[in-house]
């Protein structure tokens, strides 16, 4: 069993109340897409839009420690994958509802929501984002002024 699927899995059991499904399905998009040399962190799910009712698209975000990847397997064929470098990270912003919340994560041209995620997950989400940001930000700003 890959670590991302671990990761997923532990994410899932941990947050019971999260919607994801197709969990192994979003990881081997993901894993597909680890380049040599990058290496899983943290792995969560949920799903990538801002609705509460479309629950069809799941997905699963790996935090590397290159980048963010966010990985979605189509019903029938073909996938979708999001990749997120610290370059182009700007802001991340939680919210919190009735039953779940989102995650914002704002980029130089989007704003990428993952919903429908267990309230007790934000925190925990939050804090492994931001710690991951903020030591990326800082080696890719010392590389530039390099």
């Amino acid at each position: 069993m890959s670590l991302i699927l671990k990761q997923a899995l532990r994410f899932k059991k941990k947050y019971p109340s999260t919607v994801a499904w197709r969990i192994y399905r979003h990881v081997k998009i993901v894993e597909k897409h680890i380049n040599p040399g990058e290496t899983p962190i943290y792995t969560f799910l949920g799903q990538k839009n801002d609705s509460l009712i479309d629950m069809i698209e799941t997905c699963c975000v790996t935090l590397t420690n290159q980048r963010i990847l966010i990985g979605r397997k189509r019903l029938l064929f073909g996938y979708f994958l999001d990749s997120i470098t610290p370059d182009m990270f700007n802001d991340l912003k939680i919210s919190s509802g009735m039953l779940w919340g989102k995650v914002y994560i704002d980029t130089v041209k989007e704003m990428t929501t993952i919903s429908n995620l267990d309230i007790d997950s934000l925190p925990e989400i939050e804090t492994e984002i931001s710690k991951y940001m903020m030591k990326a930000k800082k080696e890719y700003t010392n590389n530039i002024s390099k």
